[in-house]
């Protein structure tokens, strides 16, 4: 299995291309379609499905535009199931100078983590709540590959100031869900740089003055 990362948006926001076989999965179209969907034609590549770490306006973007384009589902945690099409939930509405964004609901909605199948490609789901409440991670266990959204970045961790949001909750999900995974798992997330766990353990200031 491959991954790309694509920074797309106004806010560069990660969103990742996941392919094998010539199939493949969107993580989170946070904008500029056009440059996704170059990709995605320039690499012959069926899609699959969207799936969403959360509903925050820079990672969704581009979902119209990708969804249409390409007749593919979309999966997203039940408790934003109001958040695509809400600018005051997604943030859109919250920001001046950004352009409200609104998006038909999700296909299916994720109700339970664990192990999950979606078309030709298998991972487990974690609920890692906090940065806001349906945030999860889709980790690829071969891979040792975390798709995290905005709850864990090199040296920070997701921002709770946003509705929903709470810092103790993010701080559960991270300990709970994350650092238990092997040090050498990547964790890519959001925006900036991939990361591993072992070195978050050592060197985020986050985690180690909350007591790790």
């Amino acid at each position: 299995m491959k991954y790309e990362r694509i920074p797309l948006g106004p806010l560069q926001t990660n969103g990742y291309l996941i392919y094998e076989n010539g199939r493949a999965l969107i993580i989170d179209p946070g904008g500029e379609p056009g440059k996704l969907l170059s990709r995605i034609r320039e690499l012959k590549l069926e899609v699959e499905a969207v799936l969403l770490t959360h509903a925050h306006f820079d990672h969704i973007g581009a979902l119209e535009q990708v969804r249409d384009e390409l007749n593919c589902p979309v999966y997203l945690h039940k408790e934003e199931k109001d958040w695509l099409g809400s600018p005051q939930l997604n943030g859109s509405g919250v920001f001046p100078g950004i352009e409200p964004v609104e998006c038909r609901e999700a296909d299916y909605l994720w109700k339970e983590e664990g192990e999950k199948q979606v078309g030709s490609f298998f991972f487990y789901l974690f609920e890692t709540p906090g940065h806001s409440p349906g945030s999860v991670t889709y980790y690829f266990i071969n891979e040792e590959a975390a798709f995290s959204g905005d709850v864990l970045f090199r040296g920070g961790v997701g921002r709770t100031d946003l509705h929903g949001g709470d810092q103790e909750t993010l701080m559960k999900s991270i300990h709970d869900k994350l650092l238990v995974m092997n040090d050498e798992t990547e964790v890519l997330n959001g925006h900036g740089p991939s990361t591993v766990i072992g070195e978050e353990k050592e060197t985020n200031p986050f985690i180690n003055g909350f007591g790790w």
